[in-house]
C-alpha cells in the first residue's frame, strides 16, 4: 500500500471508529478495539509499534486508582459522606444539594468523576426520597461538579491522566496551576445552579427532620477495613505530590498503592480486580493505537502544520484556539478521543513551531476538554453513567432538559478559563520577561566591571612600559 492510500486509509478507520463511538451502536471498547485490529492487519503501524503508541502510565493509573476505590467503597464511606452532609445542611434542599456537589468535586479530584459518580448518585436518590422532591437538579448538580472537580487534579478525570503521562506534568503542577480556576469556576455554577432551583425543590419540616434523623454511622460496614483503606488512599495521593521528586511515574504510585492495600486486607485478587473497569481499558488501548497510525503516516504533523499557519506561531492564539475548540467538541463527542487526538498534535505544534514551553497549550487542552464535557448529557463518560442510573430508577433527563441548564454555564465557566489562561500568559510573560531583564542588567554590571578591571590593568601595564 502506497503513503497516500495509507493516509486515506488511516484516516478514514478513525474517522468511522469516531462515528461509531459518537453514535453508541456498538460498545466503544469494541469499536476502539476492532479499529486498532484493522490498521495492525492493514499494516499502517505493526505489532511492535502498536505497542510502543499505548501509554502503559494511563493504562496502569487508571487500574490501580480503580481497584483502591473498588476496595474502599466496600466500608461504606462514602455513603456516610453523603448523609453527613446533608445533616450538616439542617435538612435543607437546596443547602444539601450545594454539599452533595462539594463531596462530589472534591472526591472527583482525589479518585476518578465516573467512580465518584457512581458512589454518591444511589445515596442521592435516597435522600431525594426522604425529602420528596425531584432528584433530578440534585443529579444535575452532580454531574456539573464532578466533571469541575476533577479538571482540579492530574488523576481527576480522564484527559489529565493522558495529558499528565505524556508530558511528564504532575500532580501539583495541576494542583497549582489548574486549581485556582476550577475554584472559582466551582463557586459560579453552584452560585447560579442555587438561584435557578431554589424555588423548584421545596421540602416540607416533616421531609426535613427525616433527613435529620437518619444514621450516617450505620453506613460503615467495616471499621477495621476503612481504616487501612485510608491509610492507603492518603499515602498514594502524597506520592502523587511528591513523585516528580521521587522520581517515580503515577502509574508506579497508584499500582503499588493498590498492591499495598492487596496485601493489608488479604482480600481475594480476583473478586479485587472486579473492580477494575476493563472496558474502559481496553477502549484506551485501542484508542492509542488508532491515533498512533495517524501519527505514523503523517496526519497529525500535517494539521500541526495548519494549526501553527492560522495561528501564526503565536503562543497565546494557539492556546485560546486550543481551549475552545476542545469546549465545544467535548461537548459533543467523548473528550477521551478527542483529547487522544490532540496531544500528539500540540507536541508537533510545538517541534515545528519551535515551542520550548508548551504548558500553556497543556492547561488550554485540559480546562477546555473536561469543561467541555458539561456542555450535554454526552460530552462526558461521568454524565453517561448518571443518566443511564436515573433512568434505571424511573427519573430520565431528557438531552434538551440537560442541555439548556448547562451549556450556557459550560460556555461561562470556558470563558472564566479563557480569562484566567489570559492571565495566567501575561504573568508568566512578564515574570519571564523581568528574569531576562535582571539576568541582563546584572550580567552587563558584571561584563562592565571586567571590562574596566582590564582597562586599567592594560592602563597600569601601559604606565609601567613608560
Amino acid at each position: 500500500m502506497s503513503h497516500e492510500y495509507q493516509v486515506i486509509f488511516a484516516t478514514a478507520v478513525f474517522l468511522i471508529t469516531y462515528g461509531i463511538i459518537v453514535s453508541e451502536k456498538i460498545h466503544r471498547a469494541v469499536a476502539a478495539f476492532c479499529g486498532a485490529a484493522v490498521v495492525i492487519i492493514a499494516g499502517i503501524v505493526d505489532a511492535e509499534k502498536a505497542v510502543e503508541y499505548v501509554d502503559f502510565n494511563t493504562i496502569g493509573l487508571l487500574i490501580g486508582m480503580m481497584i483502591i476505590v473498588g476496595i474502599s467503597r466496600q466500608t461504606g464511606v462514602f455513603e456516610y459522606l453523603a448523609i453527613k452532609a446533608a445533616k450538616q445542611s439542617g435538612g435543607e434542599p437546596v443547602r444539601i444539594m450545594a454539599a452533595l456537589g462539594l463531596i462530589t468535586a472534591v472526591l472527583s479530584a482525589l479518585l476518578d468523576n465516573v467512580t465518584t459518580v457512581l458512589l454518591i448518585v444511589p445515596v442521592t436518590f435516597a435522600i431525594a426520597r426522604q425529602l420528596k422532591v425531584n432528584v433530578i437538579p440534585f443529579l444535575i448538580v452532580e454531574i456539573l461538579a464532578s466533571n469541575i472537580g476533577g479538571t482540579a487534579t492530574l488523576i481527576g478525570d480522564p484527559p489529565n491522566i493522558m495529558i499528565g503521562s505524556a508530558t511528564k506534568l504532575g500532580f501539583m503542577d495541576f494542583v497549582l496551576n489548574l486549581t485556582p480556576v476550577v475554584v472559582v469556576i466551582y463557586v459560579t455554577t453552584i452560585f447560579i445552579l442555587k438561584l435557578i432551583y431554589r424555588k423548584q425543590i421545596i421540602a416540607s419540616r416533616e421531609s426535613m427532620q427525616k433527613i435529620m434523623s437518619m444514621d450516617e454511622n450505620a453506613e460503615i460496614k467495616d471499621q477495621a477495613l476503612l481504616k487501612k483503606c485510608i491509610t492507603v488512599l492518603v499515602l498514594t495521593v502524597t506520592g502523587f505530590a511528591l513523585h516528580q521528586f521521587v522520581h517515580l511515574e503515577s502509574s508506579v504510585i497508584a499500582l503499588s498503592g493498590a498492591a499495598l492495600l492487596l496485601l493489608l486486607t488479604r482480600m481475594d485478587p480476583e473478586h479485587a480486580f472486579h473492580a477494575v473497569e476493563w472496558p474502559v481499558i481496553f477502549f484506551f488501548i485501542g484508542l492509542f493505537v488508532i491515533v498512533g497510525a495517524l501519527e505514523e503516516v503523517g496526519v497529525i504533523e500535517a494539521i500541526a502544520h495548519y494549526a501553527l499557519q492560522v495561528t501564526g506561531g503565536a503562543l497565546l492564539p494557539a492556546g485560546m484556539l486550543i481551549l475552545w475548540l476542545s469546549a465545544i467538541a467535548s461537548a459533543f463527542v467523548d473528550n477521551i478521543p478527542f483529547v487522544a487526538t490532540m496531544i500528539p498534535l500540540i507536541q508537533d505544534m510545538g517541534r515545528l513551531g519551535g515551542i520550548q514551553d508548551l504548558n500553556f497549550l497543556w492547561w488550554s487542552l485540559s480546562l477546555g476538554a473536561c469543561l467541555g464535557g458539561n456542555g450535554t448529557i454526552i460530552g462526558a463518560s461521568a454524565n453517561v453513567v448518571v443518566i443511564g442510573m436515573a433512568e434505571k430508577r424511573g427519573s430520565p433527563i431528557s438531552f434538551m432538559g440537560f442541555f439548556k441548564i448547562a451549556f450556557p454555564l459550560m460556555l461561562l465557566s470556558v470563558a472564566i478559563s479563557m480569562l484566567y489562561l489570559f492571565m495566567w500568559y501575561v504573568l508568566h510573560t512578564t515574570i519571564a520577561m523581568l528574569i531576562t531583564l535582571a539576568f541582563g542588567i546584572v550580567l552587563s554590571l558584571v561584563l562592565g566591571r571586567i571590562s574596566k578591571r582590564s582597562g586599567a590593568k592594560d592602563e597600569n601595564k601601559t604606565t609601567a612600559g613608560v
